[in-house]
């Protein structure tokens, strides 16, 4: 059987290098923002964060109206099924 001690220190050293790993990354990609800012004039319209923003404030706009357009169809739906269950009852009891 392995040794705990020696597993715990194993997965912590791996925990470690892929932190380092990961913050080298960030860092780079805070490079690359800042020069594709700097070389738009610190306008910052090439910003990935801010292009994927956009893009997704839009696709959450469309999502919320067809959000609103199935809640308005179920309201339809809805009152159809209650319309229909009214003259089916009246039908039931020969009030037809």
């Amino acid at each position: 059987m392995a040794d705990p001690q020696a597993a715990l220190a194993e997965a912590t050293s791996r925990l470690e290098r892929a932190m380092s790993l990961l913050e080298m990354r960030v860092r780079a990609l805070q490079a690359q923002t800042a020069a594709q800012t700097a070389s738009l004039g610190g306008r910052g319209e090439g910003d990935p964060f801010d292009q994927d923003r956009v893009r997704l404030a839009e696709e959450l706009d469309r999502a919320r109206e067809r959000g609103r357009a199935l809640e308005e169809a179920a309201i339809e739906a809805s009152h159809a099924l209650g319309r229909a269950a009214v003259d089916m009852r009246a039908v039931l009891n020969g009030e037809a």
